[in-house]
């Protein structure tokens, strides 16, 4: 079965301006609660923020590095999961789920693609 990367973007210059109620987690945790029985769910964490990172860049034949954080980027990836599904309509499903378990006040977006084999 394939593997897929969900990378969870967020604008981390601007969050999320309410708290999230206990509603939020109890959602949250059902959620993996089903996507781990399922058999679906390999590896999921979420991200430290930009101020805590470094970029490493190679161009030209140098390497260069700059520490976070990056205001330039308004969107970072903030959380990642890997799944396993039995192809990209399922992925999508559950990512389309992952994000619906967020109150309003949340602007996410979810980036999937397929881990290539080899």
């Amino acid at each position: 079965m394939p593997r897929y990367l969900t990378m969870i973007r967020l604008d981390e210059q601007n969050p999320p301006a309410e708290e999230d109620g206990p509603e939020f987690a109890e959602r949250m945790g059902a959620l993996y609660e089903e996507i781990t029985k399922a058999g679906v769910m390999l590896d999921t964490g979420g991200l430290a923020p930009t101020a805590e990172s470094t970029r490493v860049t190679w161009s030209g034949g140098t390497l260069s590095s700059i520490d976070g954080p990056f205001t330039e980027s308004k969107e970072v990836v903030g959380g990642y999961s890997i799944i396993q599904a039995k192809d990209k309509a399922e992925a999508l499903e559950w990512a389309r789920r992952f994000l619906q378990v967020h109150d309003e006040h949340w602007t996410i977006t979810a980036e999937i693609r397929e881990i290539t084999e080899g």
